[in-house]
């Protein structure tokens, strides 16, 4: 029998039964509703609605059920409807009418809102360790190519010479924001809600800032209506998850990108590569290419509960029971992604010749070629356009900038001398370029010990 029968004459047909439980999935939230419970029972206890003997015995029979599902003594029972059915129903059986009071002053509505709440906390604390790892290991690869020279591209195109330490600190700027995000998501998840009832609190006398303590949230809901009806904490996640997952996109395109013949700057490990089932040479990125793929699911996700969300009235409705699956999803997806990525990016071999001889051609030092006449006091506009017929004379000749003559540079413009060699040459151009947030060495070095102080913070 369910445990809200009473109002109802007839049993629950079995197809709506499985329609409407949700144990297949947010029985990953055992832990959290058990400690939820405990602390729930401790305040009942504390404020006289329970008798001490009886929170003594729910917070140990608590903890038992705890103890007997982590040690697999005690599995989920696919026929209950919810892992909060589940555990009172557990409870219950063992000790009786006691069991039957650890609900007094509560509803489904706030133990949910809580379960997720605390689940999702600490599901953020191991994604914010993830990312930490991989912007460590993004570190310590940049380190080893301050001074490794490569094309920056724009629109696809070869545009100026940066470094591959340069290239990687790009992307630690963008999961060290994901990070910021995350803590930010986490204070607006970090809200304790149980004490909201079904939508209206209760008449009993309880504590929930008690409760709050008990739990470690930093406060608790001020208004029970939105207590057990937000989910905009979900969403926040789901969208700080989409971010970090567009990042990892955007970097493994690149390194799908690297290690291809085409490209060749980087080679995979063969540990974190696959093969054709019959093209005898292939290397596959296939670990790169799920990440991108994986990316997309995540943004389904975001799209699911954003619109699950729309036009939903105050207070709670079962539409929001559609909140787990989707966030666990999410959560998951990351977390594998993160997992697999970082080990893939720290054992690629990097082919420093390669990067070095595409960032030769290209003319990406044409710019270099401008600046070097605007020193000589010549206008921008007019430096650039004497660039652009260089390079143009370039194209005609099947030449360089470096390997054009000086006397076809002087055709163009009399201020340039034999030190345009020296000015247009790649490692200065890239060496010449110490701005703040720029691709020299020392200015990489500087970004690398910014974000290494930022992750000791």
């Amino acid at each position: 029998m369910k445990m809200w029968a009473g109002r109802f004459k007839q049993e629950e047909d079995s197809r709506v039964n499985d329609f409407n439980s949700s144990i297949s999935f947010d029985s990953r939230m055992y832990r959290q509703d058990i400690m939820g419970s405990i602390a729930h029972a401790t305040m009942l206890g504390k404020v006289g609605i329970l008798t001490q003997e009886e929170t003594t015995q729910l917070v140990e029979g608590l903890q038992q059920i705890l103890q007997d599902i982590e040690e697999g003594k005690l599995t989920f029972d696919p026929e209950a409807e919810d892992i909060h059915m589940f555990v009172e129903a557990v409870l219950t059986q063992r000790l009786g009418t006691v069991g039957k009071k650890l609900h007094t002053s509560r509803s489904r509505n706030d133990q949910v809102a809580l379960d997720n709440r605390m689940y999702l906390m600490d599901e953020m604390g191991k994604i914010d360790t993830l990312l930490r790892e991989l912007l460590k290991t993004i570190c310590d690869l940049a380190q080893q190519h301050t001074h490794t020279v490569m094309p920056g591209y724009t629109h696809m195109q070869r545009a100026q010479p940066v470094t591959f330490g340069h290239h990687l600190m790009a992307y630690a700027q963008m999961f060290l924001r994901d990070l910021d995000r995350l803590a930010d998501c986490k204070r607006r998840t970090n809200v304790m809600p149980l004490g909201s009832g079904a939508l209206a609190g209760t008449t009993h006398p309880i504590d929930r800032q008690m409760v709050c303590d008990l739990l470690h949230f930093d406060c608790i809901t001020p208004n029970s209506m939105d207590g057990v009806s937000d989910r905009d904490y979900c969403i926040e996640l789901a969208n700080v998850i989409a971010l970090i997952m567009m990042h990892l996109s955007r970097f493994s395109e690149e390194m799908i990108l690297w290690c291809s013949w085409e490209f060749k700057f980087i080679e995979l490990d063969d540990a974190f590569s696959t093969g054709s089932s019959i093209m005898p040479q292939k290397k596959n990125p296939d670990i790169a290419e799920l990440v991108r793929g994986k990316t997309a699911r995540v943004y389904g996700d975001l799209m699911a509960l954003l619109a699950m969300m729309k036009s939903l009235p105050l207070a709670y409705n079962k539409d929001m029971q559609e909140d787990k699956e989707a966030i666990f999803d999410a959560v998951d997806t990351v977390k594998l992604c993160l997992t697999t990525f970082t080990p893939m990016l720290a054992t690629v071999t990097v082919l420093k010749d390669n990067m070095k001889k595409a960032a030769a051609k290209g003319f990406i030092n044409a710019t270099d070629c401008a600046d070097y006449l605007v020193r000589k006091g010549i206008a921008f506009r007019d430096a650039y356009k004497v660039t652009g017929q260089l390079v143009a004379v370039c194209i005609d000749t099947d030449n360089t900038l470096d390997s054009l003559p000086l006397s076809v540079y002087q055709q163009y413009c009399d201020a340039f001398g034999e030190d345009i060699y020296d000015a247009i040459d790649m490692t200065r151009c890239v060496m010449d370029r110490s701005v703040a947030g720029g691709p020299s060495p020392k200015s990489v070095e500087l970004q690398i010990a910014q974000v290494r102080g930022q992750l000791a913070e």
